[in-house]
């Protein structure tokens, strides 16, 4: 049976700890007495207040001991309360917004998806930048995961919590104790965000842009304090940083614990990094010879322009340098696909992930095998290691569901009175969580003029796609919720 009591104060002890978030970029916009203390404020209290009254008045006590539904359901619920709790700064502070508008910002914010409704990006106090950036920081590697590692109210249940958070077929277990494993993850993931800010600040970037970059480079997010994005700052030196640091955070944190524990060979040995790194270098060299001599008369340029592209889409981030929209059919094609493929598995990108496409296609080879050869018994195998046939399984699902859920979702939001164009890329990169797409959404364009119910299907893409969509779609099965 469900502790649905249990669930909710847990629930309420996030956004408590939302609330504290809160006074990071409430003391940065006292400190620079702008605008923004004022919603801050508000929403910090509010946010205390409810998370307050959810942890005691359905307070029960704990045992050690969280089951599988209780796991789903504490992640689930979790983060539909933070999208709606994060909301109220810019409920507060925009002007003229919307609750809609409000919820698509902030679950855009936290899933890492990176579209926007705003019109005027720099318009904003720096205050309200800065939770912007924050809140993607968090969504990144996860708020249920930094839960796992700083509350120890959660003890060996945790691992539920993990399984149901980690955007990953298979999850990790770096230490022992699970609590320890989130803290593995948390400290590379802070140390490859100082590494960022010291190169971004070397480059010339202001201390608050190269935080807020940084912020939003790591978790693969894509919000930038620019209406113009990256591509504002005309820097190749700060494309380069950015791009490495985007294809960095698309690579399993578990292998970056690795090499920086002194196992080099883990890197260069993983199946799925090299099929990742082959993957960004095709489909690179192809935007490349595409966009040469027909967008740009310089090889170098075309080069430039279409790395970062194909870095920021195929990690699901969605920074731009350039308005791909301007280019050949054949480039706009390449960088849909890169929507649907994503980062690596264990990293804080979205999409299907380069490890179930792996995976699918050895299963399509050894589908083919077996009828040249229909006698022959044939593994799928990754490393060596043959793959369980529940892991298998499980990928098969994952990847008929993502596809089927996105063929769904895109007749309802065309249903809405989107163009075609626009309905289709618009659902691949709320899925992704990726942020621009194509059409009226493109790099050049924002999500603030698609109708009120397109924007809340897109809320609910954007979360089942941060949450690898069987932890949020399990709950509309009715076995769930029986005793």
């Amino acid at each position: 049976m469900i502790r649905w009591r249990y669930i909710i104060s847990i629930t309420g002890i996030l956004a408590i700890f939302l609330s504290v978030a809160m006074l990071f970029p409430l003391l940065y916009g006292f400190f620079i007495q702008d605008q923004s203390v004022q919603p801050l404020a508000y929403s910090a209290l509010i946010t205390f207040g409810g998370g307050a009254f959810l942890y005691r008045f359905f307070y029960i006590p704990h045992s050690n001991y969280l089951s599988h539904r209780e796991g789903v359901a504490i992640v689930s619920f979790g983060w539909i309360t933070i999208g709606f709790f994060g909301a109220l700064p810019f409920y507060f502070g925009f002007e003229n917004c919307t609750i809609v508008d409000a919820v698509f910002e902030s679950v855009s914010g936290f899933t890492t998806t990176g579209a926007s409704v705003l019109n005027d990006i720099e318009a904003l106090p720096k205050g309200l930048l800065l939770w912007r950036s924050l809140i993607q920081w968090l969504g990144g590697m996860g708020i249920i995961v930094l839960s796992i590692a700083i509350l120890p109210f959660l003890g060996v249940g945790g691992m539920q919590l993990y399984k149901a958070e980690i955007p990953s077929p298979v999850p990790d277990k770096l230490r022992p104790r699970i609590r320890d494993t989130a803290m593995v993850l948390w400290k590379v993931y802070v140390l490859l965000s100082l590494m960022q800010i010291f190169f971004l600040t070397l480059g010339g970037m202001n201390y608050f842009d190269s935080l807020c970059h940084t912020f939003t480079t790591m978790p693969t997010g894509g919000f930038s304090t620019k209406n113009a994005s990256i591509g504002y700052f005309q820097s190749p030196y700060i494309e380069t940083v950015i791009a490495v640091f985007m294809i960095l955070a698309g690579i399993n944190f578990s292998l970056h614990f690795l090499l920086l524990s002194g196992k080099i060979s883990s890197f260069y040995k993983d199946s799925e990094v090299r099929f990742y790194f082959f993957l960004l270098t095709g489909l690179i060299a192809c935007i490349t010879l595409d966009v040469w001599k027909t967008v740009y008369p310089d090889l170098s340029d075309a080069f430039r322009y279409a790395f970062f592209q194909v870095a920021s889409i195929m990690t699901t981030t969605g920074y731009a340098t350039a308005d791909y929209e301007s280019w050949p059919a054949t480039s706009q094609m390449i960088l849909l696909l890169c929507m649907f493929i994503g980062a690596c598995a264990g990293s804080t990108g979205g999409g299907i992930k380069c490890l179930r496409i792996f995976l699918y296609l050895k299963y399509c080879y050894k589908e083919l095998f077996s009828l040249i050869h229909p006698h022959a018994v044939r593994h799928v195998k990754i490393g060596g290691n043959s793959v369980p046939e529940d892991v298998m399984r499980s990928v098969l699902g994952f990847i008929g569901l993502y596809i089927g859920l996105f063929a769904t979702c895109s007749v309802l939001l065309a249903a809405t009175g989107v163009d075609l164009l626009t309905a289709i890329s618009a659902t691949a990169s709320a899925i992704g969580n990726i942020g621009p797409g194509l059409g009226s959404v493109g790099p050049a364009e924002n999500y603030s003029h698609l109708p009120f119910l397109g924007k809340w299907i897109l809320i609910w893409c954007m979360l089942i796609g941060r949450l690898e969509i069987y932890t949020l779609l399990i709950l509309v099965l009715p076995e769930f919720w029986r005793k």
